[in-house]
């Protein structure tokens, strides 16, 4: 990911490396999934087809928030593709893979 721009958010311990800006829906997304966090919504869903950007939208949103995050995945294939992803976006904080 060598043309990626770094975003770093005011407050924020993450450095997200920004292939390309948000796009479409997602800064949208992003503003109403991180309102709803500091809001206190305890429940919150992102629907998107395959390969619409909902990895990419969830790492802004955490490196928005500057918070940590647990990701689930249905299977390991998925959690790996995860790790690899959220690995990219965010190469200089911890991501693990359990």
């Amino acid at each position: 990911m060598d043309a990626s721009h770094v975003v770093v958010f005011e407050g924020s311990p993450f450095r997200l490396h920004q292939p390309f800006p948000p796009a479409g829906d997602q800064p949208e997304a992003i503003r109403q999934l991180a309102e709803g966090i500091e809001d206190g919504l305890l429940y919150q869903t992102l629907l998107g087809v395959t390969g619409s950007g909902k990895t990419y939208t969830m790492a802004n949103v955490i490196a928005r928030l500057g918070r940590p995050a647990l990701v689930l995945a249905p299977n390991k294939t998925l959690a790996a593709q995860l790790y690899a992803e959220f690995r990219e976006f965010l190469p200089e904080n911890a991501v693990e893979y359990f």
